[in-house]
């Protein structure tokens, strides 16, 4: 890297927690071993961070010798879980402080987990968690669906690499995403405040 070149951090991927749950494929693209390691999604993205909001509904501090927080988080299509320690100090202080339920959005990395049964189980290491309003809540939901919706309607295109990557390490219909995205778009009809 030459020195006028800055490392810039990843864009953070919006997604829904039915399909963020679905994957758990990860790879990098280079044998360095600082190189970025991503979450292949079933849409055929690749996530190194990802962007979500809903409603912190538990919280629990599940450390045995140091504080580690577990948040469970719904949106529209299922549950994040989100897990911050002392290596994640600004998120693991605003989980001790939320009092569920609340809005919140999080930015963080996907980390998988391979259970004894050798099932995969995804959560995110959080980079931040703030509270947040309604309002917030309802554009992440109708910008992740459109977002997803475009991933869909890309998922095909010639030369889409992620896309044929998924269909190679998934035996996952995208029209599913496309059915829980038009679904929580429906959603934010009849949703105002926090139940």
């Amino acid at each position: 890297m030459s020195s006028n070149e800055i490392p810039t951090r990843e864009v953070a991927r919006r997604v829904f927690a039915q399909e963020f749950n679905d994957a758990g494929y990860t790879f990098k693209e280079s044998d360095d071993e600082r190189a970025p390691v991503y979450l292949l999604l079933p849409t055929g993205e690749r996530a190194n961070r990802v962007f979500l909001v809903g409603t912190l509904t538990e919280k629990d501090d599940v450390g045995e010798d140091n504080e580690y927080w577990r948040g469970r988080i719904v949106d529209p299509t299922g549950t994040f879980f989100v897990y911050a320690g002392q290596y994640q100090p600004e998120a693991a202080s605003a989980l001790r402080d939320l009092e569920p339920p609340a809005y919140v959005a999080v930015v963080g990395k996907p980390r998988t987990y391979e259970t004894d049964d050798g099932s995969i189980n995804v959560s995110v290491r959080p980079e931040s968690i703030t509270e947040v309003d309604a309002a917030t809540r309802d554009r992440w939901v109708s910008e992740t669906a459109t977002r997803t919706l475009e991933r869909i309607e890309s998922f095909d295109d010639e030369g889409n690499e992620y896309a044929l990557m998924a269909g190679e390490n998934y035996d996952l219909p995208v029209d599913e995403y496309k059915q829980a995205s038009i679904a929580a778009l429906e959603s934010l009809e009849g949703s105002d405040e926090l139940e």
